[in-house]
């Protein structure tokens, strides 16, 4: 019998809500996470910030169960993400994740995609869930885009349906692969409003980012990866500034 991910009354909010300790995951022989450890709290912030191929992407996909791990360990309020008695889509209810690719339905218009995984998934009252998906539409600022399909929308605002996507699940947690790096820049910051209002809100937020700009003012904490280990992580205040190792002045060097 699966075993369920255990509700946040049964997780004490003084402890990690998300605690990777030394993991490490290959694909065939290749390393890509070389015994990666960090802690985040309920209701922060975190930035993970790194050149192409440093694990970033990798780190965020093995915290909601997407991607095995062959050491260490991975919890979401206190379960063992890779418990082999662990339900899956129980976790995912816990921990949204939201891709650089939307992956949106293109035969269902905005709201029916944002309705699909409670009512079909959850099994949720249609008409309950169609008022709360309007409602999480109007938050990411889609009002009136509610019968509008994927193809007649832009980039952006697809990104927007696929975050009320997400949230229409009731997560925890809330997971961003570089949402924005398929974006032309014109509408880039819709997206980063969306995410900003829900990280003011207090949402527990795991982002993979190039945006600068967007991880110093929305960080709680931000994280500096490259090939397989964090080389360094702090508060934005610092980070930016007085940054120790050479990879990481290098980095921001190149991009700042």
């Amino acid at each position: 019998m699966n075993e369920p991910v255990k509700s946040s009354a049964a997780w004490s909010a003084d402890q990690p809500m998300v605690s990777l300790q030394s993991v490490h995951k290959s694909f065939g022989e290749l390393e890509v996470l070389k015994g990666v450890s960090l802690d985040v709290m309920k209701g922060e912030v975190i930035c993970i910030i790194g050149p192409s191929g440093s694990g970033k992407s990798t780190l965020i996909r093995c915290i909601n169960g997407l991607n095995d791990i062959q050491g260490g360990s991975i919890t979401v309020e206190g379960q063992e993400v890779n418990s082999p008695k662990l339900d899956k889509l129980a976790l995912r209810r816990k921990v949204g994740m939201v891709f650089q690719q939307y992956n949106l339905f293109p035969h269902k218009n905005a709201l029916q995609n944002v309705m699909m995984a409670p009512v079909h998934v959850l099994k949720q009252d249609k008409s309950e869930v169609e008022k709360r998906a309007y409602a999480l539409l109007a938050k990411v600022g889609l009002s009136g885009k509610e019968s509008a399909y994927p193809g007649e929308l832009s980039g952006g605002q697809q990104q927007r349906v696929a975050i009320a996507r997400s949230l229409a699940m009731n997560p925890d947690v809330m997971l961003f692969d570089e949402v924005t790096a398929a974006l032309d820049p014109e509408t880039v910051k819709e997206v980063l409003v969306a995410i900003k209002e829900l990280a003011d809100e207090g949402m527990t937020c795991i982002l993979v980012t190039h945006e600068m700009g967007f991880a110093r003012e929305v960080a709680d904490h931000i994280y500096f990866t490259d090939r397989g280990v964090i080389v360094e992580h702090g508060p934005p205040a610092t980070f930016f500034t007085e940054a120790r190792d050479p990879r990481t002045r290098e980095f921001l060097g190149q991009i700042l």
